[in-house]
């Protein structure tokens, strides 16, 4: 066994193994420390495969921004988990067609090779060993799949716009700043002249 094929099978099997504990912990904070630890050791698993830039992304935003914003999320926040879960019998139903229709594309996806060995190769490019990663994913990005690309960053443009306009509440009795209240002031309305007799003052 050589020695990259050691550290896929030790990266493979750490990575299954918290993924399968961050949907069995019990605590929440748990759950969110074990998805870390998948998003480490999928990261080690893409330097495995030569997508160092991609392995540094995972690592950058979502161990770095995305798990630590969950975690600060749910020890700030006091959430009744037991009463979170209660009504999850009635969505059991749903949640196993989702989960069947999932492992039959899983199984579809696995034995792809057998069904059509043709297509694992079909939809790849040519790989340029003088170009380095990043910048071979960036131009397949912005000129292959341009279209594409900027279509999706439309859709998580619009996502996050409707996200802050669904949870933005204006509630009555706070005072806010009005720009252009203030810029639309004259002198007449915030200073008054008052002459003050010698020895009448403070």
């Amino acid at each position: 066994m050589t020695l990259p094929l050691f550290f896929f099978y030790v990266f493979a099997a750490i990575t299954v193994a918290s993924a399968f504990m961050v949907i069995s912990a019990r605590n929440p904070v748990h759950a969110v420390l074990f998805l870390i630890l998948a998003f480490v050791n999928a990261a080690g698993l893409f330097m495995l495969a030569g997508a160092e830039f991609l392995a540094l992304l995972l690592i950058v935003v979502y161990v770095g921004a995305v798990a630590v914003l969950f975690l600060f999320i749910v020890m700030m926040l006091d959430v009744d988990f037991a009463e979170l879960k209660s009504g999850l019998l009635s969505y059991a139903p749903v949640g196993m067609v989702v989960g069947g229709i999932l492992f039959l594309e899983l199984l579809l996806v696995a034995g792809s090779f057998v069904i059509a060995p043709d297509v694992v190769g079909a939809g790849g490019l040519p790989i340029d060993a003088t170009v380095d990663n990043t910048r071979a994913l960036g131009q397949v990005l912005y000129t292959r799949y341009v279209f594409l690309f900027q279509g999706a960053a439309a859709v998580l443009l619009v996502a996050m716009i409707g996200a802050i306009v669904l949870t933005l509440r204006h509630r009555p009795g706070i005072k806010r700043q009005s720009t252009a209240a203030q810029l639309g002031r004259v002198p007449s309305e915030t200073v008054r002249n008052v002459k003050v007799k010698s020895g009448q003052g403070l």
